[in-house]
């Protein structure tokens, strides 16, 4: 074997200097170091770590290289290389421990990050060193470690949504037929309460817990006075706007009108005109007014108002319907309202199609019936002679609808979870909450 002895090897001319060729294997013997003092490329780890500490809001990075990342004074967005080949790595430290205060997100520039286009990664843990590899255009970016163990860019996705609050007792001796709860729908294009279009789906984040809430149906009047109101239901988190059905009015107690609510309670029966409480737009309807009832005489009070239509649509004293959806698979009417007080037992007093209750009547006295739980009913009236009592209202509910592909299995409030088609459904009859 031939040995040559120089101190330095240039090429003959240009500037690049070739050992070997194609093939060829170059021995590097035991105890031998070599120094690198330039840019080495193509070697297994060739990280060149930067001296300058990056303090500006803003920076465009270069592959292969190590960035140490100061945000004791303001965030930093990070921006990745437009164009990256397998094998390029990256690496970000919390250069003074302040990425918890000043987060840093990484703007992908158009290259994926764990599989995904967006959103953007956002790291914001005080000591956080990313450490990102290249792996092609399927995956993108991908962290060798980050510290984190969520994944930085998990997907949104959307969640129908059905929200009936409480609904409304009725009033007490001869009073108004309680209103329904309100009523607000996003699914499959069904209206919402009072006449309202489809609203909306939200959008859920993955990680987020959103926070439900069922509202109880008004207490039964048991003494003289107008109707208990039902409570709010509604769906609340992080990032998506408040979805707030009012609880139903309560029915009417003279001299006083019946009280507005998600749909409005029903009118007192001390004379004919008197008016029911006013309903919410979009989520339910107004209380029917007083009557003297034909033939007899006698003073009827109004039916509390459905989401679907006014109290006394559907006759003297009788409940407003409620509105139907398909948003658990299956067809269910719910918001009906409380039927009121009839004079003369001719059978008005039916609550509204979705578990309203029915009222009592005066000539002979009989009993006013609660409304259906978990469907935001309004209660039936008091009757005018013993018992007077009045129906509480329903409670209310609330059911989401969300991709199965996309459902984490978290809740709490032990929700009735089932699926239908390629949805899971969770029908939340108590308050609880759901992680994205």
């Amino acid at each position: 074997m031939s040995k040559i002895e120089v101190d330095q090897v240039d090429p003959q001319s240009g500037t690049t200097l070739t050992l070997g060729t194609s093939g060829d294997t170059v021995s590097i013997p035991s105890g031998v170091t070599l120094v690198n003092n330039g840019t080495a490329s193509g070697f297994g780890d060739n990280l060149e770590w930067q001296s300058s500490i990056v303090t500006a809001s803003t920076i465009t990075v270069v592959a292969n290289r190590g960035y140490w990342l100061d945000t004791s004074s303001n965030a930093i967005t990070v921006t990745l290389p437009a164009a990256a080949s397998v094998g390029d790595r990256l690496i970000f430290t919390d250069y003074a421990r302040n990425w918890g205060t000043n987060a840093v997100t990484i703007n992908q520039n158009s290259l994926k990050f764990q599989g995904n286009t967006s959103p953007s990664p956002v790291y914001n843990t005080n000591g956080q060193s990313i450490d990102i590899v290249y792996s092609g255009t399927t995956k993108g970016w991908i962290p060798n470690s980050d510290d984190d163990v969520t994944f930085e860019t998990a997907q949104t996705y959307s969640a129908s949504f059905l929200v009936v609050a409480g609904g409304g007792a009725g009033g007490y001796d001869q009073g108004g037929g309680g209103g329904a709860g309100g009523y607000r729908s996003s699914y499959n294009s069904e209206t919402s309460g009072g006449g309202g279009s489809a609203e909306t789906a939200l959008t859920f984040s993955p990680g987020i817990v959103y926070t439900i809430t069922v509202g109880a149906g008004g207490a039964a009047k048991t003494s003289a006075g107008v109707g208990n109101s039902g409570v709010d239901s509604s769906i609340s988190g992080s990032g998506i706007t408040t979805i707030t059905s009012a609880g139903g009015g309560g029915g009417g107690f003279s001299p006083n009108a019946g009280l507005a609510g998600g749909s409005g309670g029903g009118a007192h029966g001390s004379g004919a005109g008197n008016p029911g409480g006013a309903g919410t737009a979009n989520q339910g309807f107004a209380g029917g007014v007083s009557y003297i009832s034909p033939g007899n005489g006698g003073e009827d009070s109004g039916g509390g108002g459905g989401a679907g239509e006014i109290g006394n649509t559907n006759g003297f004293v009788a409940g407003g319907d409620g509105v139907v959806s398909t948003i658990t698979g299956s067809s269910v009417t719910r918001g009906g309202g409380g039927g009121g007080n009839d004079y003369g037992n001719n059978n008005s007093r039916a609550g509204g199609a979705g578990g309203g209750g029915q009222g009592g009547t005066t000539a002979p006295g009989s009993a006013a019936s609660p409304a259906t739980a978990n469907t935001g009913g309004g209660g039936g009236a008091g009757s005018g002679n013993p018992p007077a009592d009045s129906g509480a209202g329903g409670s209310g509910v609330v059911i989401l609808r969300v991709p199965t592909a996309s459902y984490s299995g978290t809740t709490s409030g032990s929700p009735t979870v089932t699926t239908d088609g390629s949805d899971t459904v969770m029908v939340f009859n108590a308050s609880g909450s759901y992680t994205g």
